[in-house]
């Protein structure tokens, strides 16, 4: 079965076509700039690229030049429709509602859209994509697939917030967890490479990218994730502050004459790494500026780093142990620097990372030595195949 794997963002519209069969990618692209005049970039079926500058009003259209493009009689990787046997979405936000991934309904749909609060710059975007796809395709399932159903299992200790009760029961504040497609997908390998039954293993994933969030995982279930009712709470990460002390926003709002949203955007895109360091939010210049002896840099690296170090520890505590740690997503799979940092704070335990490997390791790999009581990965994650499983186990 071929699966369309659809990732809808605000402006963007990203895609997979996925053979379930042999899990290979057919195809893949980018719409980017949606709303005015944009860009598509797909492969063809010689294996080369394209690219066009193209009108993109709208999520719809977007779609339809995709599905042009991936059927074009000349250049197109399937020959019709009718080879797509589903298509996956990813949805960023789907509450308590959504402890699972489920298929697209009206009822479901309806759901989804009550989670926009809670995220207004991702779910109305998802529900434009998966539209889009009914409209365009009708009759072919559609499964959402949510970044927060894999956290839905942790319990209350860990995802309730220290406010008032009501706000809970009137609003949904707690912890929800994001990156949870990819952390399900990471920590699920974790344990196959461990060979342990299942029940019997604790497992840490760390998916450090642009955006940044963990996961203690205890057999097969998440029971802990730094993120919280945003993207926004946990370690600092490219452009995100990360957790502060909320009297901070008062503060300098005070100081500097700037609204509620100001703060909230300054948070949101101008801090983390790119506030720290006033060079980049790209972990590759933090680290040729860390290199170079740059103060700000260097501040930025071992922030980040050390703050890291702080959450594992506590999911350890919070495990009372842990069978592997898995480093995964952009940071995590190419920044051997990063991973030898962020590991050297656990010597106490005998952790110890095997040099060679971990600085040549780009790739699936184990990093750690013989002698580790606990197993270090790198586990490249692969958001698509996995909303691509999710939706052929519904389908």
């Amino acid at each position: 079965m071929k699966i369309l794997v659809i990732n809808a963002g605000s402006t963007t519209l990203k895609y997979q076509l996925i053979d379930s069969d042999n899990e290979s990618v057919i195809a893949k692209g980018l719409c980017e700039r949606i709303g005015g005049t944009g860009q598509i970039s797909y492969n063809k079926k010689d294996g080369s690229k394209g690219s066009e500058t193209v009108e993109l009003p709208d999520h719809g259209v977007a779609l339809k030049l995709v599905i042009d493009r991936m059927t074009d009689p000349e250049f197109g990787v399937i020959g019709s429709l009718s080879e797509i046997g589903a298509v996956g979405h990813r949805v960023v936000h789907g509450g308590e509602s959504f402890s699972s991934s489920v298929l697209v309904t009206d009822e479901v749909l309806a759901e989804i859209d009550k989670c926009s609060d809670l995220a207004p710059l991702h779910n109305p975007a998802n529900i434009l994509g998966i539209r889009a796809c009914m409209s365009l395709m009708p009759g072919v399932p559609n499964v959402a697939v949510f970044d927060t159903a894999f956290h839905q299992t942790m319990p209350e200790k860990a995802y309730m917030y220290g406010l008032p009760y009501e706000y809970y029961e009137k609003y949904k504040v707690r912890r929800y967890g994001f990156h949870g497609t990819s952390h399900s997908f990471v920590s699920k390998k974790t344990i196959e490479l461990l060979g342990k039954p299942v029940e019997d293993t604790k497992v840490i994933v760390c998916h450090l990218g642009g955006g940044a969030s963990f996961s203690a995982v205890v057999g097969g279930k998440s029971v802990d994730t730094s993120m919280g009712m945003t993207p926004l709470e946990g370690i600092l990460m490219g452009t995100r502050s990360g957790n502060i002390d909320p009297a901070i926003i008062e503060y300098i709002a005070g100081k500097e004459n700037k609204s509620l949203s100001e703060i909230m955007n300054e948070l949101n895109k101008k801090s983390g790494l790119l506030g720290l360091s006033g060079i980049s939010s790209d972990f590759r210049d933090i680290d040729a500026g860390y290199l170079k002896g740059d103060a700000r840099a260097t501040i930025a690296f071992k922030t980040f780093c050390y703050q890291a170090a702080k959450i594992i520890g506590g999911y350890i505590a919070a495990m009372n142990g842990v069978d592997a740690i898995a480093f995964t997503a952009g940071i995590g799979e190419h920044d051997s620097m990063v991973r030898e940092e962020i590991l050297s704070y656990f010597g106490y335990m005998g952790i110890s990372v095997n040099k060679e490997v971990n600085d040549k390791c780009h790739d699936e790999a184990l990093i750690s030595t013989e002698s580790s009581p606990v197993k270090v990965y790198v586990i490249p994650t692969n958001e698509e195949l996995a909303i691509a499983r999710e939706t052929v186990a519904l389908v």
